[in-house]
């Protein structure tokens, strides 16, 4: 299987999907498009794709003119009947290219925070990980309204739609599944002067928070990327003569 990587924003990698990615023995076509990495075309070379986070707007194509093929890359992926992954930003990018409408400078939801599934996401092949609800990841402003003919997964006390799908595989996941503690103790570091305007304890309180929410976070995270990639494999399979 091979997996088109669409990665958005410096030190913003796949986190726990890598490994679900690797335990699948799939190949990773990772394309750092804010340093220059082209957009494909059309879905033809690749089985699935993965859409990750980013400090820009869904809606910046000024400054960041690739957004829109990327948006409209989902969506052929979709058509194709390949399975979509977009997270946080990446999520507001399938949002965009499924006829959603982005929500923009809403109040920043950072740390982590309960997501709770929708009926429809008890039942769903990915949010079902999370049980009743899980302490996830957040670092975001903006997001999106449930894009036309997709169903509504879970949702968090600030974020009406965190999660939702459309067909069988393409996603929109809001919050940071694929962050476990490492990269979010690495987010603390690398980004600290940006967190510290809206949050000037995390650094302080940060461990604590990682000891009491990590394990939880953490396993539903992993989880999720297992079940996104299994998904992905499922389908590539039942396209391939037997």
């Amino acid at each position: 299987m091979r997996v088109l990587v669409i990665e958005n924003f410096i030190k913003t990698p796949l986190g726990q999907i890598e490994g679900a990615l690797s335990d699948a023995g799939a190949a990773i076509d990772l394309r750092r498009v804010f340093a220059g990495d082209p957009v494909p075309d059309d879905a033809s070379g690749h089985d699935a794709m993965v859409v990750l986070g980013g400090a820009q707007s869904a809606l910046d194509d000024a400054e960041h003119p690739y957004l829109a093929a990327v948006a409209a890359l989902t969506r052929k992926f979709g058509a194709a009947s390949k399975a979509v992954l977009g997270v946080c930003l990446g999520a507001q990018l399938v949002a965009r290219g499924h006829g959603a409408r982005n929500l923009l400078g809403r109040p920043v939801e950072f740390g982590w925070r309960d997501v709770l599934p929708t009926a429809a996401g008890r039942d769903d092949p990915l949010i079902a990980r999370i049980g009743q609800g899980a302490p996830l990841f957040h670092w975001h402003t903006d997001t999106f309204s449930l894009p036309p003919g997709a169903v509504h997964l879970a949702s968090s006390d600030m974020t009406a739609v965190q999660a939702f799908r459309i067909g069988e595989a393409v996603y929109g996941l809001q919050f940071h599944f694929e962050a476990d503690r490492p990269l979010v103790t690495s987010w603390t570091a690398d980004f600290a002067d940006v967190i510290a305007e809206y949050d000037p304890g995390w650094t302080d309180r940060m461990p604590d928070e990682a000891a009491q929410n990590g394990p939880a976070a953490d396993a539903a995270g992993a989880a999720i990327a297992r079940a996104w990639v299994d998904l992905a494999t499922d389908i590539v399979k039942r396209g391939k003569p037997g």
